[in-house]
């Protein structure tokens, strides 16, 4: 089977792995730009996380011209609504699924796999992780949106997994009002979700990232 090309840090290097994230990048970046948080998370040692960043194929991306860039799906159009190609937004759920799968293979258990995504790569996760059919960790999303709400099939065994989603309130690229939706829609359907915001654009900040390797450490508790 042929999987998305990754990088992989582990948190805890010498100590055997008992977990896995998957990480999921944004438009036009690639599996590099978050593996230099893994250090910062400042995780206990006793916590040995596989951490794994995909990178997304590059394909044409309307809204920038046709050029070619790492994307996990077209955006056809930067309105609020974000019109996408849902297809291929279908297609990087399921090269998720074969990564979740893999991990699975390699010996950790469904439970103990987080998946986690910023900006398109959390609108990957949710559609993601609300459709795989064993039981995960948790859902972490960063400035994103749900952008399969109107067509997905939600699996019950991940219903309730836990969900953080975070969201700088000057984000000018996915407005906060698309995070506040994606809460209401999972808080709709039975969702274990907490909404928080960070005064910041489309990016991370300090504060966030101890909130994060905090949701980690509970998670995988």
């Amino acid at each position: 089977m042929g999987y998305l090309p990754c990088v992989e840090v582990e948190s805890s290097p010498g100590v055997p792995v008992t977990a896995s994230v998957i990480w999921l990048h944004g438009l036009g970046a690639d599996g590099h730009d978050f593996a230099p948080l893994v250090p910062e998370l400042q995780l206990p040692g006793s916590l040995s996380i596989r951490f794994i960043f995909p990178h997304a194929p590059q394909i044409p991306v309307t809204v920038n011209g046709g050029y070619f860039m790492p994307a996990w799906y077209d955006i056809l159009e930067m309105n609020l609504e974000r019109k996408i190609d849902e297809a291929q937004l279908l297609a990087s759920a399921k090269a998720v699924h074969d990564l979740i799968q893999r991990e699975i293979e390699r010996g950790i258990a469904s439970e103990r796999i987080i998946l986690a995504g910023f900006s398109q790569g959390g609108a990957v996760v949710y559609q993601a992780g609300y459709t795989f059919d064993k039981k995960l960790a948790g859902f972490l999303v960063l400035s994103s949106y749900f952008a399969t709400h109107s067509s997905i099939q939600i699996d019950d065994v991940n219903k309730t997994t836990p969900l953080l989603i975070q969201h700088g309130t000057r984000d000018p690229v996915v407005s906060p009002l698309l995070g506040e939706r994606a809460f209401q829609f999972t808080q709709g359907f039975g969702a274990d979700v907490n909404y928080e915001t960070y005064a910041m654009e489309h990016t991370l900040c300090g504060e966030q990232v101890i909130s994060i390797s905090r949701w980690l450490q509970e998670c995988l508790a």
